[in-house]
């Protein structure tokens, strides 16, 4: 019998799911991993791979979430279809991952056993992405965080952040921080500020303060959905975590579109911040990208919510455990 809040999800259903998934996931990595064998490097998609530390292989892996149980396929004793002759093997696979269970009816996500291991990453998780969704988007930052993080490079003899060129030139660059008001409010972008940027910035956000100060406009906490969607493991479904990274995906090329970057060798153009028409441009791009972060922040909420509500399962449910 299911316990309450689960579902059965019969083995051609989830084996057709696991799937698409892995051919999702084999298109949204392709460039990287032709780019690896190659020793070839692209300053504006590799940040996927590098910042963010996951491999091409964990996104492949699909997980249905909390609450869902994927049936045992057909015992030897009874004819099997094709399907069910790769779900077996699958499924044998998926009753040897990290926190998956083995039961009666079939295997699960064991919820306990994550959150003995991960149960204070899910409330953090909860506590920022609730407070981040509870603020007012901030829309007059424009982009400056990426200017900050260059901000007097030359005069005082440091090595530029990225191979590419500045499009305004050094001094061009400078004039544009020293020109406009800076004003971010992500730690993970003020914390590679310059030195001589950091004092400018009206905030002064800390690792302590993120959950203060993260707010929903913010082109990087928008991208971070992907980081806490990887925070969230297997309780994450893998439709969720492709669109999360998608969107991660399409937030970075606008960040370096509007960075002082020259990134015509990519093929794109420059949203110019420093000029109305490109604030306001960056503007538009920024209120899309917020409504595409409300909707999958939400969907991260609620997987946290199906985690920290769960009924502990009972020992004699699990016939394996690992």
């Amino acid at each position: 019998m299911l316990a309450p809040g689960t579902a059965l999800l019969p083995p051609q259903t989830w084996l057709e799911r696991d799937r698409a998934h892995s051919e999702r996931a084999d298109a949204l990595t392709a460039g990287w991993r032709h780019r690896k064998d190659r020793a070839e490097k692209h300053a504006i998609e590799d940040f996927l791979f590098t910042y963010y530390p996951t491999r091409p292989a964990q996104l492949r892996r699909w997980h249905p979430g909390a609450g869902a149980v994927l049936a045992r396929p057909r015992t030897p004793q009874h004819p099997r279809t094709q399907a069910g002759d790769a779900a077996s093997g699958s499924y044998a696979d998926r009753t040897t991952w990290r926190w998956y269970r083995e039961t009666a009816t079939g295997v699960t996500l064991d919820v306990d056993a994550f959150l003995a291991d991960r149960g204070e990453t899910v409330r953090y998780v909860h506590r920022l992405l609730s407070a981040t969704a509870s603020r007012t988007g901030r829309f007059g930052c424009f982009g400056l965080h990426e200017w900050a993080m260059v901000y007097r490079d030359r005069e005082a003899g440091r090595d530029r952040r990225h191979p590419l060129p500045l499009r305004l030139g050094p001094e061009g660059t400078d004039r544009v921080v020293e020109s406009n008001p800076v004003q971010c409010t992500h730690f993970d972008a003020f914390r590679f500020f310059t030195p001589e940027a950091a004092p400018r910035n009206r905030l002064q956000p800390t690792r302590a303060s993120q959950p203060d100060l993260e707010q929903p406009a913010c082109l990087h906490a928008t991208m971070d959905l992907y980081k806490w969607a990887t925070k969230l493991g297997p309780a994450t479904p893998g439709g969720l975590l492709l669109d999360c990274f998608e969107l991660a995906r399409d937030v970075r090329v606008t960040d370096m579109r509007a960075s002082p970057y020259d990134v015509s060798a990519y093929g794109l153009g420059a949203i110019a911040i420093e000029t109305p028409e490109g604030k306001a441009e960056y503007v538009r791009h920024q209120r899309a990208f917020a409504e595409r972060g409300a909707t999958l922040r939400a969907r991260l909420l609620d997987v946290c919510t199906a985690l920290l509500d769960a009924p502990i399962a009972p020992v004699a449910a699990a016939t394996a455990s690992r």
